[in-house]
């Protein structure tokens, strides 16, 4: 009898923890459902607070520019490095020109010289920045980087641009010149004809495969510096990892296109809003692929490695490669398989002195 008490007892009291522990939790979950609440009615206290604010600054004369007209203002420039996949990105520009309401321009150079002479220069800048009736508008060419800053000019474009694998870039350049792509098929190529395989050249040392091929993705980004263009050059690899990170709002990588569409939706909607889902259902997506190429030989590509200007570009590449999974590690998050863009974030608070 005595055991069956004492049973019945431990029976109680284990109740008794279990039913605190389910009050514990429960008021946590209230409390926690309470600070949620609270940050919520703070956020639109906050908000409506900026929107009275800037309805006096408005009733009382002040002059406060609309969204609007700053978006229609705004120019991007992407200065597309040669076999990036830039071709399937600039489709995505040209199907969403109409409907979102902004002008492509191709710049297209003699004989595809990315360098400009001193007086194209300012020729484009003057372009960029007078043509109205252009704006908003998207350039797109293969120009290397150019610094609006020097010629005096009042606003600067926004540059953006992709970076590929040093070795599959040049690969792909490679049989490009061979064999074109599947985008203008019937074009004849300037090395047609010519059937040596890449593995072939690298081994018979021929010039469309040599290491200093690989120099183009520093340049690109380094400018119109007579150094960017010195094949290996140090200060030129700096230069271009400073343009980087200062001068471009976003680069992205060929193998990661449509996290980079994501996000210029997210940043840049007047040109972008629908981007992404044009790029994962559109026909032009993934439109430009060049034919008859073969993948190189871990010879070929070692062979390659052992140069000082493949282990610049690798090392722009790379350099390139951490911003961009550091910029997407903040802007984008994944839940059951699939991206979406991070909402706002912040919020104003604590706004004086305060609307009567």
């Amino acid at each position: 009898m005595r055991l069956l008490r004492t049973m019945m007892l431990h029976k109680v009291q284990l109740l008794a923890v279990l039913a605190f522990g389910l009050a514990v939790l429960f008021i946590e979950n209230q409390i926690q459902k309470i600070d949620e609440s609270r940050e919520i009615l703070e956020q639109t206290i906050a908000r409506h607070e900026v929107a009275e604010v800037e309805q006096r600054h408005a009733e009382a004369g002040g002059q406060v520019t609309s969204s609007l007209s700053e978006a229609d203002n705004v120019v991007v420039i992407y200065n597309r490095v040669p076999k990036t996949g830039s071709t399937s990105f600039t489709n995505l520009a040209y199907d969403l020109c109409g409907k979102n309401g902004f002008h492509v321009l191709h710049i297209n150079t003699s004989k595809n010289n990315p360098v400009l002479s001193l007086q194209d220069q300012v020729r484009f800048v003057h372009n960029v920045t007078s043509w109205r009736e252009m704006k908003p508008a998207f350039y797109h060419g293969h120009v290397v980087y150019l610094d609006f800053s020097k010629y005096g000019v009042k606003g600067k474009p926004t540059y953006i641009n992709v970076v590929r694998d040093p070795v599959e870039r040049l690969v792909s350049y490679y049989y490009f010149l061979r064999f074109g792509d599947d985008y203008r098929p019937g074009l004849r190529r300037r090395k047609q004809g010519d059937k040596k395989t890449f593995d072939e050249c690298v081994a018979t040392g021929g010039p469309d495969c040599a290491p200093e091929k690989l120099w183009l993705q520093i340049p690109f980004f380094c400018g119109h510096h007579s150094e960017c263009w010195n094949v290996g050059s140090r200060w030129a690899l700096e230069k271009a990892k400073a343009n980087l990170l200062s001068e471009y709002l976003l680069v992205g990588l060929t193998e990661e296109l449509e996290d980079f569409v994501m996000i210029l939706e997210a940043v840049l909607p007047r040109f972008f809003k629908g981007a992404t889902q044009l790029y994962r259902t559109g026909k032009k997506s993934h439109l430009r692929k060049t034919t008859e190429k073969k993948p190189p030989a871990q010879d070929t590509i070692s062979k390659l490695q052992q140069s000082d200007v493949w282990k610049m570009e690798n090392e722009f590449y790379l350099f390139a490669q951490d911003q961009f999974q550091f910029v997407r590690a903040h802007a984008v998050r994944e839940k059951d398989g699939k991206l979406s863009v991070l909402p706002q974030s912040f919020f104003y608070e604590k706004i004086y002195p305060k609307v009567s």
